[in-house]
């Protein structure tokens, strides 16, 4: 992810923390920007970059704060330590979005499926799962996920 997709994602994690009712830490901030900056594998690496860049935070706090993920729906266990969506098989699938002033934009179908999850997290209407269709005045539009 670039800079501009992590700092969307940082804050959709950070409204949903706060609708939820959970307190934003230095520490719980430092863990956000390592799990969205590094590409980790587990729980232990990414403490071990998080207390390199702050020594109070502990094994437990990693911890309590991927399973805290978990909850709002930033995180599943299929796309753990990665907080985006991404699939081979929306490589040549699009969409056009078309703006109010009449422009028109194509997007990769797996970036549409990013900001429409990334999307309903934040108005809380599900965690850990990703959409599989949409219907638009009558008409599904599905897409296949692995």
């Amino acid at each position: 992810m670039n800079a501009a997709e992590n700092l969307i994602q940082k804050e959709i994690i950070i409204k949903s923390m706060k609708r939820n009712g959970h307190r934003l830490t230095k520490q719980r901030l430092t863990l956000i920007n390592i799990i969205l900056e590094n590409n980790c594998s587990s729980c232990k690496e990414i403490y071990y970059k998080a207390s390199k860049v702050n020594r109070k935070i502990g094994v437990a706090t990693t911890y309590r704060m991927i399973r805290l993920l978990e909850e709002i729906g930033a995180i599943t266990r299929d796309n753990l330590f990665k907080l985006e969506y991404r699939s081979e098989h929306d490589e040549d699938k699009h969409c056009n979005i078309k703006l109010e002033d009449g422009s028109i934009h194509q997007m990769l179908l797996r970036d549409f499926d990013i900001a429409l999850n990334a999307g309903m997290i934040t108005c809380g209407f599900f965690s850990g799962h990703h959409v599989v269709s949409v219907e638009l005045n009558g008409v599904s539009i599905e897409w296949e996920k692995e």
